[in-house]
């Protein structure tokens, strides 16, 4: 999928919501635990419940990992059926890889080639060589952390590195790599003021923003001072949809926080275009 494919999904659904699938079997209904793969049919459920509301879906790969092989098996089964269910969604492996060479290039074939992932999660930590054999993959990209919603995101990235916060640099820096058209980045919903500051960094990029809903991040701030020309923005929503809940109609409640995500989405997107037309943008 390339970005323009990414906004034109964004256009015709009037949404750049990214639904995250944090699976965790202390918080699904109980009755799905009498299947035989609980993890893939809340998955399932949530994804049918949802797939026309949102461009992004975001597996968070500890969820599945806690739960070994099992677990693994219903991630695979979870990334086959979106795609080939819903091939226009837009696929995020929430996995935050990061390691030599060698090892990066290995977990890009197993995300991006072998699982056929659109993108993943990468940490920056330990440089290009790093994060480049994640890059090389045609139409598929690169998730960087650059300014995340934790609260431990200002031990290190907001520090002074030269003159300049770490993030800063770690966003200059980024765009000299090799491939680096196959970026994005992850920008936090509750550092909604840093955006304009980072929008200058990297006016053009797709930026995936976590934190809005459970974590308190407000979607008309990040849009306020994230969003670009071609919307730019994928807002993610994890806890706020999936776990709507606990009951026999978890994917009738997810469906309906979706929705009102969906178009307060919607509201923004007519406002901004409405603006593009009055200043002839």
């Amino acid at each position: 999928m390339t970005t323009e494919q990414l906004y034109l999904q964004i256009l015709e659904k009037k949404s750049f919501l990214s639904v995250g699938l944090d699976v965790d079997l202390t918080k699904i209904p109980p009755h799905l635990l009498e299947t035989e793969d609980p993890i893939f049919e809340f998955s399932k459920a949530i994804i049918d419940a949802t797939h026309d509301l949102c461009v992004a879906y975001k597996p968070n790969m500890a969820f599945f990992e806690a739960y070994g092989l099992k677990g693994w098996q219903a991630m695979e089964k979870t990334i086959a059926y979106i795609n080939k269910n819903h091939p226009d969604i837009f696929t995020i492996a929430d996995a935050k890889r990061g390691d030599i060479g060698n090892t990066s290039a290995m977990y890009a074939k197993a995300f991006l080639q072998d699982m056929d992932f659109d993108s993943i999660t990468v940490a920056p930590y330990m440089g290009k060589d790093s994060v480049e054999p994640f890059l090389t993959f045609e139409g598929k990209f690169a998730i960087l952390l650059a300014l995340t919603s934790n609260e431990g995101a200002f031990d290190f990235q907001t520090k002074d590195a030269g003159g300049k916060e770490l993030y800063k640099t770690v966003l200059e820096t980024s765009k000299t790599w090799a491939n680096s058209h196959n970026l994005m980045y992850v920008v936090g919903a509750t550092k909604a003021e840093y955006f304009t500051e980072i929008r200058n960094i990297i006016p053009d990029s797709f930026i995936l923003v976590p934190g809005v809903g459970a974590q308190g991040g407000s979607l008309q701030e990040v849009c306020k001072y994230g969003m670009n020309d071609k919307v730019g923005l994928l807002v993610n929503s994890s806890r706020g949809i999936i776990y709507a809940s606990k009951d026999e109609d978890f994917a009738e409640k997810a469906r309906e926080e979706a929705l009102k995500i969906q178009q307060e989405m919607e509201e923004i997107l007519v406002a901004a275009r409405l603006k593009a037309l009055k200043y002839n943008i």
